[in-house]
């Protein structure tokens, strides 16, 4: 019986899902052996990145709920099993990255989770190194998730502020996590001031983006990148038509670049700007509230099409909860209509988020947790 050249065998191999790949692990030795290769992983991966496909929307529900949501056809539900199975326990997701997900839950566990392959494990935990009692003052604690291709590794960043009376700032300390090396490592400290409780950086050309304070009596947010390769923090300028204008901003990563969502008033009409970073702030979309036909909630942008022409929107009508009815749009950057999308079977949505389904490993000498489908 004639067999299929090792290399078309790939090419075929590299345009199926992470599911039929792990089913069809059992064809033969060779084929497994070909799946489970860190270059054909790779391969896989950038391929589902450049081709758009593979691509699923993850949405938590009442906290510690999970579902995936086929992106092609935003009809195809899936319930997901997390890392703690059916323990009722708030879980958030920290960030996203080449199909792996960074999640905490309430004790401040840390997990890195795998959907697709149902893999996750448990980080070690890391003490915050303050020698003096200012441990007992409130703090605020940033993370964000991304890959860091020069060393080929997963990192994920913790800073850790702790405030004073009367706005005061005592300590701060940032560390990061190695997937590869499976520990924790403090680096150089950080030159600005966080302003909330807890945030989460998003991930764009491999740096992860915060907004901070430059000082603590700044009543204006300041962009703040961590770049992944150098390990150092830089401030990143804003828009120059968001300098002018007091306005509640928010962030977002779409399609591999940083986007700002800047809302204002302007002549008595609330207004969104989305603003998208390439080389340079683009302002994508534009619209006020009174010719907007989304009733001017909150809007996020999730995902280019396929084609580029259009951007899909979940509306929230909280920034931090997210009571959604089906409603999620997509928004023609041609013609300026929207349109509706429904999702059923999913009432109330707290967290939503793009990921490509992948087979990226995690770190085999960590403590592991298979995740089997119920």
């Amino acid at each position: 019986m004639a067999t299929l050249p090792h290399e078309m065998t790939i090419e075929i191999l590299l345009r199926l899902s992470v599911k039929d790949l792990l089913r069809f692990k059992c064809v033969s030795k060779p084929w497994c052996s070909s799946i489970d290769d860190p270059d054909f992983i790779k391969l896989h991966l950038s391929h589902s990145v450049k081709t758009n496909t593979n691509h699923s929307l993850i949405l938590r529900h009442c906290e510690y709920h999970f579902f995936s949501v086929n992106y092609d056809s935003l009809k195809t539900t899936q319930r997901l099993n997390h890392p703690l199975g059916e323990q009722k326990t708030p879980i958030k997701i920290l960030g996203t990255c080449n199909g792996l997900l960074a999640v905490i839950d309430d004790n401040g566990r840390i997990f890195l989770w795998n959907p697709s392959t149902r893999k996750s494990q448990v980080l070690p935990s890391t003490e915050i190194e303050f020698s003096s009692p200012s441990i007992f003052f409130p703090r605020s604690t940033y993370y964000g998730f991304g890959y860091d291709p020069i060393s080929d590794d997963y990192k994920l960043v913790r800073m850790v502020q702790v405030h004073g009376k009367n706005n005061s700032y005592l300590h701060s300390e940032a560390k990061v996590y190695s997937l590869r090396s499976n520990s924790w490592r403090r680096i150089k400290d950080f030159c600005f001031y966080l302003s909330f409780y807890r945030e989460f950086g998003f991930l764009a050309d491999n740096a992860l983006y915060w907004m901070v304070l430059k000082t603590p009596q700044s009543g204006n947010k300041s962009l703040v990148g961590f770049d992944l390769g150098t390990e150092e923090f830089r401030f990143v300028e804003l828009p120059d038509s968001c300098l002018n204008k007091r306005f509640c901003m928010n962030m977002k990563a779409m399609g591999g670049y940083l986007c700002l969502i800047a809302t204002y008033t302007e002549f008595n009409d609330d207004v969104v700007d989305i603003w998208i970073m390439k080389e340079s702030w683009i302002k994508l979309i534009s619209w006020k509230k009174s010719e907007s036909i989304l009733g001017f909630p909150i809007v996020i942008p999730l995902a280019f099409s396929k084609s580029g022409d259009k951007v899909l929107f979940s509306i929230a009508l909280h920034k931090f909860v997210w009571y959604d009815l089906g409603r999620f749009v997509w928004y023609d950057l041609g013609s300026k209509k929207v349109e509706k999308v429904g999702i059923r079977d999913v009432p109330i949505i707290h967290d939503v988020d793009l990921y490509v389904q992948s087979l990226v490993p995690l770190n085999s000498n960590a403590l592991m947790i298979n995740n089997e489908m119920p």
